[in-house]
């Protein structure tokens, strides 16, 4: 039963309507003459309050309210991979032929091209058994994407009665038919889903294969797992957003999606300007082949921002649902909890700390619960994940404000970008210091079985040389560094080279901008063995002034832009020149090294 209810209350994007005792939590109703789009958030009696997805100006009371019996749900099929959405899935493209610059009320859109032809091809015949989630087919979505077919996760599954032979056809065509206790339901290359609820999955695996991102301090110090979560909190102007497009870009997964969430306009306005003509790496294809967009800035309608990081992640979970690994990056999610807080304020509930919700963190916890590395429903059996990283943009880059502190709690990766890092022109500007990775252990193995035993200890000993510098630093800046013996001179000088060599990245230059596992593991290596050289060396008489001149010390500097990925083997001479240099300075007896 359809309810029917007339506007009684309107504050922003805030409506109370009466009259809609037959509402349910969470449906999607049209509210007035305009037919906006709303969301029920809450019933009293016959009134619910309702938060509108679009500009509420010139509303008014008696106007009518509709309900659809349906809560907020995406569609999900061939044709959302390149699309830019705003954050209830309408293309912005399509909207912008509607109603110019300006986004226009009650704009009726369709999410994907219902009339373009795929060409659908099946392994399946009839009288196949399919369940929940199995693969009916597939067709060719991008060139860098082959699209399946899903039977929805919460279809009863059942014999193929009729399926559709390989052609060329519109996604409205039913391609198959299911019988099942006498029942037949016909089957399109789309279904819709509610986006406030996970998607169902057969297993979750442990998250044990690293994402390669191609960022050093990432991959080797804080590592991130597949179906892992991270945060990147930081203040004005520490690189979050370069930094989460390093990560869209360069991560290995097959798909990207970014949820620019209350962002300034302009600044989503680059990335929407820069993605399309960003090249894939790997295939030398657009980005966009693989990419969805989810753009709500901070002058779009803050109702439509709550929903958009939920849409998102229902997109996500559907091509992971197909065996693909998926990459999300939501910038930011304070603003997501400023839009939270705004309706929170208007439906007059008590505020918690600093005016947010006391909701915040249950919803915060909602949102990362749905990242995992799965084996999907259904057949063939097939296993994809859902990586979270969200930006955090604390005011005055207070890491004790609610949503940083709130985030710590849900995610295991934590990525601290320091403002004085970025003032010091050290980018990506992530603190070694209170960064932390809880995947160490988990993603190790993958390291020893795929690029060598060594790494764990490796990335230990280079690490402990920064976490020795810092102690140092205390006392240099009481006593001055004439103070120190030379063996504590010498783990500032590498700490300082271990800095500039290894956790700086340029991701502007050709060479630098992605360096792969093998190359990060060699570039450590020999940062380890210079330090390892030079206490040898100290111990037998060379002076720190000699270390220092020593001229490997300006190669290893610039081995991150002068050695290619393809050319790692050039490091081995690097270090061979390394240990000849460190010869003379101690003046050994020369030592062949057999090659």
């Amino acid at each position: 039963m359809v309810s029917k209810g007339r506007i009684v209350w309107v504050s922003g994007p805030a409506v109370r309507a009466d009259g809609m005792s037959s509402t349910k939590m969470y449906e999607t109703v049209e509210v007035g003459e305009s037919k906006l789009i709303g969301e029920v958030l809450r019933l009293t009696g016959d009134t619910a309050f309702i938060q509108v997805y679009e500009s509420t100006s010139g509303l008014k009371p008696g106007e009518p309210v509709i309900g659809s019996g349906q809560p907020l749900s995406v569609l999900l099929g061939p044709g959302i991979i390149g699309k830019i959405y705003d954050g209830i899935q309408r293309p912005l493209e399509e909207i912008a032929q509607k109603s110019g610059s300006f986004i226009g009320r009650g704009v009726a859109t369709t999410p994907v091209d219902m009339k373009k032809k795929y060409r659908f091809v099946t392994s399946l015949k009839k009288g196949d058994e399919v369940s929940a989630g199995s693969i009916l087919g597939k067709v060719e979505e991008t060139p860098l994407l082959t699209h399946s077919i899903l039977v929805p996760p919460d279809h009863r599954g059942g014999k193929i009665a009729d399926i559709s032979s390989e052609g060329d056809y519109d996604i409205e065509h039913v391609i198959a038919t299911v019988e099942k206790d006498g029942q037949k339901s016909e089957l399109k290359m789309y279904h819709k889903w509610p986006v406030r609820m996970p998607r169902p999955y057969a297993e979750r695996y442990d998250p044990s294969v690293p994402l390669v991102t191609g960022q050093r301090i990432i991959d080797t110090y804080f590592p991130i797992a597949k179906g892992g979560t991270g945060a990147i909190p930081g203040g004005f102007g520490t690189g979050k957003t370069v930094t989460l497009h390093q990560i869209a870009k360069w991560a290995d997964s097959k798909v990207v999606v970014y949820i620019g969430c209350g962002e300034r306009g302009n600044e989503m306005t680059e990335v929407l300007v820069e993605f399309p003509h960003l090249i894939d790496p790997r295939s030398g294809r657009p980005l966009m082949e693989r990419t969805v967009l989810v753009a709500n800035t901070s002058n779009m309608p803050v109702a439509a921002r709550e929903a958009s990081i939920y849409t998102g992640v229902t997109i996500a979970e559907y091509y992971r649902d197909m065996g693909f690994d998926v990459v999300l990056v939501a910038d930011s999610t304070s603003r997501w909890a400023e839009a939270l807080r705004e309706m929170s304020g208007r439906l007059e509930e008590m505020p918690a700390e600093e005016g947010y919700p006391s909701y915040l963190a249950s919803r915060l916890a909602e949102f990362y619960e749905r990242a995992g590395r799965v084996r999907a429903l259904g057949s063939p059996e097939r296993a994809g994940s859902v990586t979270l990283v969200g930006a955090v943009s604390p005011s005055g880059a207070d890491f004790t404000e609610p949503v940083t502190t709130h985030t710590i709690r849900f995610i295991k990766t934590f990525w601290a970008l320091d403002t004085r890092l970025a003032y010091s022109r050290h980018y990506p500007s992530i603190n070694w210091m209170q960064s932390y990775s809880g995947y160490l252990e988990d993603v190790s193995k993958w390291w020893k079985e795929n690029v060598s035993a060594e790494w764990y200890d490796l990335r230990a000993e280079s690490y402990n040389i920064l976490q020795r510098e810092d102690t140092l630093k205390e006392i240099v800046r009481l006593l001055g560094p004439e103070a120190l013996p030379d063996e504590e001179k010498l783990v500032l000088e590498v700490a300082r080279m271990v800095k500039i060599g290894i956790l700086q990245q340029n991701s502007f230059d050709k060479v630098d901008t992605y360096c792969g596992p093998e190359k990060q593991l060699k570039m450590v290596k020999l940062m380890v063995n210079f330090y390892k050289e030079a206490q040898k060396s100290l111990k037998e008489g060379a002076s720190l002034a000699d270390i220092r001149a020593m001229p490997i010390i300006t190669t290893l500097l610039k081995a991150k832009f002068e050695v290619p990925d393809d050319q790692v083997a050039k490091l081995g001479l690097i270090d061979k020149q390394m240990i000849e240099q460190f010869q003379k300075v101690s003046g050994r007896e020369e030592v062949k090294v057999v090659v």
